[in-house]
């Protein structure tokens, strides 16, 4: 280890986050604060009940989101859902009208409300072909769903099964291939060109499959991608901290009401919007990295998005004492939220949504007015 002095502040570009689920309605009123606080802009998965699966959709998905933005400046970059009946025509017409900035490919059933999502990758090649020729982005959940494939190993073989060949038959289609868990995923990514590239969580930085299962199961670490071995975690440490402009983040933040995780039948996801930027700062002082923050989380996306980076910056302050992040948010179904980042610091009623505990101490926070 250094015996350089400790980094106390550091003040980077403001960040993006590039890989968002916001939801609708209640749980959508409650947690767009916390994305818009800390982040410029967040590129919107488009998962609803119904899907996005239009242009005008995602118009009007955006326009409830704007509405709750708080004072201070947001944008939201808006995808649409991919199914195998999604026309190249209305593709083409929301990428040449603005209104999104990627396709996102979810491989049907592989995640939460992903039934509508494609069976087979043939079916959607003329759409992708658009996409190509276009230079939008395709955002893939690289995950196979055939159930003779063990759960820890469907990233491993999305890769092999889909990606690998779709890359020989479309090499110009520029890739994203969502929150990687793997050394796998890392190699894939370092294997190929500047057309491919993956987003990092912050929660596949800090956990591995014991914080999930050992002394009992974690529901609020279930997500999927599945958290892997510890192997896995370090690989992913490395490629974040490694100032490689192919990754960058994605927080795959995925609010759930508390009723609805802690159940017999849990959901995946898990809500780090409120403390991501801290959560890295610690990951990236540990990998004594602290000077590649700012490309992981604020440069390295916006270039592959083809984005300027943004002209506003934040500072995150490192504290004597380990940050004590809010523990619940309230959603509109709920009490009124506390306070004006809508935390509610007391553990609330199951329609809560519990925030992101990184099982260890984090002793980095974004200074706020």
């Amino acid at each position: 280890m250094s015996d350089a002095p400790k980094i106390e502040s550091l003040t980077i570009i403001r960040p993006d986050d590039f890989h968002v689920h916001f939801r609708d309605g209640g749980v959508l009123r409650a947690v767009v604060p916390s994305t818009a606080r800390d982040f410029a802009r967040a590129i919107v998965m488009p998962n609803l009940i119904p899907p996005v699966v239009t242009g005008e959709q995602a118009s009007a998905y955006k326009a409830r989101i704007l509405d709750c933005v708080p004072e201070g400046s947001f944008q939201p970059l808006m995808t649409l859902y991919l199914t195998e009946t999604t026309q190249p025509e209305n593709v083409r017409q929301a990428i040449d009208n603005k209104l999104i900035h990627a396709i996102k490919l979810y491989p049907a059933g592989a995640t939460t409300n992903s039934d509508s999502g494609v069976h087979c990758v043939e079916r959607v090649i003329p759409v992708l072909e658009v996409l190509a020729e276009t230079g939008t982005p395709l955002c893939v959940h690289g995950e196979v769903t055939d159930p003779d494939i063990d759960i820890f190993d469907r990233e491993a073989a999305f890769i092999d099964k889909v990606l690998l060949p779709l890359r020989e038959r479309l090499p110009e289609l520029r890739i994203v291939m969502e929150h990687i868990t793997t050394r796998d995923g890392v190699d894939f990514v370092k294997s190929q060109d500047d057309n491919v590239a993956a987003t990092i969580t912050p929660h596949h930085l800090m956990l591995n499959r014991n914080h999930l299962l050992a002394g009992g199961i974690r529901p609020h670490y279930y997500c999927l991608p599945i958290v892997k071995r510890e192997s896995h975690r370090q690989a992913l440490r490395v490629a974040a901290t490694s100032g490689d402009s192919r990754f960058f983040l994605g927080t795959d933040s995925a609010p759930h009401t508390r009723d609805t995780k802690e159940s017999a039948c849990g959901c995946a996801g898990v809500f780090n919007a409120p403390n991501t930027m801290g959560c890295l700062a610690q990951v990236f002082e540990e990998e004594q990295a602290l000077d590649k923050l700012e490309m992981f989380s604020s440069l390295a996306g916006s270039k592959f998005y083809r984005l300027p980076a943004n002209d506003s910056r934040i500072t995150l302050r490192r504290f004597a004492e380990p940050v004590k992040f809010p523990a619940m948010l309230a959603t509109a179904t709920t009490s009124s939220p506390a306070g004006l980042d809508g935390f509610d610091q007391v553990t609330g009623p199951d329609s809560s949504i519990v925030v992101f505990d990184p099982a260890q101490p984090v002793y980095w926070d974004v200074v706020r007015d």
